[in-house]
């Protein structure tokens, strides 16, 4: 009898991925959330409100960049409405959350959301029509909202001060935000998601103390339970995490993923040692976005000479920019498919920086204090979002003595002032030029009394 070998599924390799195999490739999983909707000329309003557009845009996305995994859904917020959260929509990015019903009233109600609120019905049943299309061969993500991030949701810059200030009511918050989470992670898997990821941005603005003591035991939970329930695991965090990673490979996640914030080759140092895989960081504005075909091919090229293929995963930083050009993801699939034959192509290139000139401010001689804070985008990044509320409530409260500004590293020209300030890190606050605050959110007081030297001196 003559055996005909059968070629592995995408979802075959991420999945023996995960379980620590060596692999012939490594798996590609493109983090292509709005973007999906632009595949199919959808806004990103349209594609998270309306379940017939998304499947649409996620079987584009599918047929496009031939995944080995990928995410059905990439909206943060989706959990904190569902919860009492008002949202300020948009057309190019997720919504971001703009109400904090903990602000005031501080009681936890410990309402948990079921299959009927608000827009998770309709991102169940798009979960369970992409198993039902695709399900066979990619392996497909559901993307939890962690605990951190949706306690910042629901109670705002204030809950870094309880923190600090009120350690039982933070930790009672979390411990509800966490069952939240498990929830969220119960309904996903019920509809067919094979990898759970509880993405928690927040995480890389708060001390490895505080992690060790208000989250180590949540993700323990939480990681465990999707391992009882029988599926893969992910920590998802934005920013420059470093300082987390061996804590939050202890909870115990099947994965990593992380973003150009991280040293991938140090970072994968401490997972590898316990057993988790991690993923990323393809950068989403230099590369992904402003970048070419050739460019993301470098990219991905020199990241797998760098880290093999056993226990990485391909992967954009985070959530992919809207406006990504179409070739530039079909390029990176194919360098992750054909590594030889890209290398031949790539032979000889350098990446060309574009020349933009900036001009900085004379620092040295401003007639009031300058708050620069430099972000992703405070539009889409949770940890954008509350460093710059942090500057917002320095302009409530010193009004016009002070000035406020944010740049956005998704647009070009303050990619260029980003690199000549020397910004290493985002989030970021410069006061008159001077980094004082780098992937953590300042304390109000201490912040605002920074602010006061300098307008007394």
């Amino acid at each position: 009898m003559e055996f005909i070998a059968r070629e592995e599924t995408g979802k075959e390799l991420l999945l023996e991925s995960l379980e620590n195999k060596t692999l012939p490739r490594a798996p590609w999983v493109p983090f292509a959330g709005v973007h999906a909707g632009k595949l199919k000329g959808y806004t990103a309003r349209e594609v998270l409100t309306d379940g017939e557009k998304l499947v649409q845009s996620l079987l584009e996305v599918n047929r496009l960049y031939r995944p080995d995994g990928q995410p059905v859904v990439f909206d943060l917020q989706l959990e904190a409405e569902a919860l009492g959260c008002d949202l300020v929509w948009s057309d190019v990015n997720p919504p971001s959350v703009s109400g904090h019903p903990l602000k005031k009233d501080r009681e936890i109600h410990g309402l948990l959301p079921d299959e009927s609120s608000g827009r998770i019905p309709l991102v169940l049943e798009a979960m369970r029509e992409m198993k039902r299309k695709v399900g066979r061969h990619t392996a497909l993500f559901g993307l939890v909202c962690g605990p951190l991030t949706l306690a910042s949701h629901l109670r705002g810059t204030d809950f870094f001060m309880d923190i600090i200030e009120e350690p039982q009511y933070a930790q009672d918050l979390l411990s509800y935000t966490s069952d939240v989470c498990n929830r969220m992670a119960g309904m996903y898997i019920e509809a067919g998601m094979d990898v759970i990821a509880f993405v928690d941005p927040m995480v890389s603005q708060i001390s490895p103390r505080h992690f060790k003591r208000y989250l180590s035991g949540p993700f323990s939970g939480l990681f465990a339970s999707v391992r009882q329930n029988g599926a893969k695991s992910s920590f998802f965090v934005c920013g420059d995490a470093t300082k987390n990673i061996e804590a939050m490979c202890q909870t115990g996640p099947d994965s990593l993923f992380v973003d150009e914030n991280i040293d991938l080759v140090s970072a994968k140092e401490i997972t590898d040692s316990y057993g988790v895989v991690i993923g990323g960081n393809i950068p989403l504005t230099t590369t992904m976005l402003y970048g070419n075909q050739k460019d993301n091919m470098k990219y991905v090229i020199e990241l797998l000479e760098r880290l093999g293929t056993r226990n990485y995963i391909v992967a954009p930083g985070c959530d992919m920019p809207y406006d990504v050009p179409v070739e530039n993801g079909i390029a990176i699939q194919q360098a992750v498919r054909d590594v030889e034959r890209v290398k031949a192509i790539l032979e000889n290139y350098e990446t060309t920086e574009e020349g933009i000139e900036i001009d900085l401010p004379d620092y040295e001689h401003l007639e009031k204090p300058l708050i620069e804070v430099f972000t992703l985008d405070s539009a889409t990044c949770a940890a954008c979002t509350y460093m710059m509320s942090v500057a917002r409530l320095a302009l409530e409260e010193f009004k016009d003595r002070v000035d406020v500004v944010e740049y956005k590293f998704t647009v070009r020209e303050n990619i260029h002032r980003i690199k000549k300030m020397g910004v290493k890190n985002l989030p970021s606050i410069y006061i008159n030029g001077r980094l004082k605050y780098s992937s953590i959110i300042p304390d109000r007081r201490e912040f605002f009394s920074e602010i006061e030297k300098l307008l007394s001196s």
